[in-house]
């Protein structure tokens, strides 16, 4: 039965089997992210029990500081009642299957174990700020990637090639880190651009003055994004355009008298294609996951922030959530680019009989 049906349907065939595999991968994911938490020096009570001790002893007299350091600290029946009430006083595998019922059957995130907020709506306040990010990033990088690759593919030798290529290498080897502080300094002598990435007023309070207002803020970290990011792809690019144009069929095309530019963009273009989409299945996620330090040095209300703030927190229910999108965010686009691969390449037929 499953025989014929991959025969008959080989492409809805591979989706439902990788989708599947996507699913069984988060969830060995979920229980691993459940297990290295337990395994971490203590919880999030102890995080409570210190930030109260903290706040007792804020703005206290040195005489009267050690009495109220004491009065606020929590008891063993405190600390006990606490971590039953959060769930934490259960065995790692079982706080992560009450998780998944949760999410599953409740559709509920949960809640933030610090602000006590929902997770869901945490996480949606600053989702749409580091997807906009990240997808700005992500179309300029590939647009002007191609652009730059297929070009300086015709120019190969000569001396702006050469400058270009050196420049782009450069940059992709440049840490990042350095980059964006490097930016902001920049930002800050100068004060050409804002030291944030955000504006200090809400979008519906002016929606086209605030347009114009995060473009000024996110130009910078667009910026280092799209430095870093470009200079690899576009020399991945060029090398693939290179490689192709000195293919046999190349050679046989010019015979017949085809024009270089449907050679450039019917035949080695296209086939340069193949190496990208099966390159690119992350990049989104890589985009994420490497936001993370720009929205901090920048202040930046997006995902990951509040990833690194949960972590610091030991919030479970946050951590877990963020890592569990990210995740899914790369297995998704491992599986679209396979797809894409099928449209774009004629030869790849999945499920196929060879």
């Amino acid at each position: 039965m499953i025989k014929k049906i991959k025969e008959k349907f080989p492409l809805a065939y591979f989706i439902v089997s990788r989708v599947v595999t996507m699913l069984l991968l988060l969830f060995l994911l979920g229980f691993a992210l459940f297990g290295l938490m337990a395994l971490a020096p203590g919880d999030i009570v102890d995080q409570m029990m210190t930030q109260q001790i903290m706040a007792g002893a804020q703005g206290n007299s040195a005489m009267n500081s050690l009495k109220s350091v004491q009065d606020n600290v929590f008891n063993e029946e405190q600390l006990l009642k606490t971590r039953q009430e959060l769930g934490l006083d259960q065995p790692f595998y079982v706080q992560y299957f009450r998780w998944l019922k949760r999410v599953i059957v409740d559709h509920d995130l949960g809640v933030s174990l610090i602000s006590r907020a929902p997770v869901s709506f945490l996480m949606g306040s600053r989702l749409m700020n580091s997807l906009i990010l990240n997808l700005i990033s992500l179309v300029l990088i590939t647009v002007f990637s191609f652009l730059l690759g297929v070009y300086f593919s015709s120019k190969a030798g000569t001396k702006l090639d050469v400058a270009v290529t050196f420049f782009a290498l450069f940059f992709h080897a440049f840490p990042g880190i350095l980059l964006l502080i490097l930016l902001q300094l920049v930002a800050s002598v100068t004060g050409l651009f804002p030291v944030t990435a955000y504006p200090a007023f809400p979008f519906s309070s002016a929606p086209v003055k605030f347009a114009f207002s995060y473009m000024h803020h996110i130009f910078l970290p667009l910026l280092c994004s799209f430095l870093g990011g470009v200079g690899g792809t576009m020399r991945t690019i060029r090398a693939t355009m290179l490689d192709q144009l000195g293919m046999p069929y190349i050679f046989a095309l010019r015979a017949r008298g085809i024009s270089e530019k449907r050679i450039f963009l019917n035949h080695a273009f296209r086939n340069t294609l193949n190496p990208y989409i099966t390159g690119s299945a992350n990049l989104l996620a890589s985009l994420f996951s490497g936001s993370m330090i720009m929205e901090i040095i920048f202040a930046y209300p997006g995902v990951g922030r509040l990833t690194y703030e949960a972590v610091l927190q030991q919030d479970i229910n946050l951590v877990l959530a963020n890592n569990m999108f990210l995740s899914a965010l790369v297995l998704a686009g491992m599986l679209i680019s396979d797809i894409l691969l099928a449209v774009v390449d004629p030869r790849i037929r999945y499920g196929a009989e060879k």
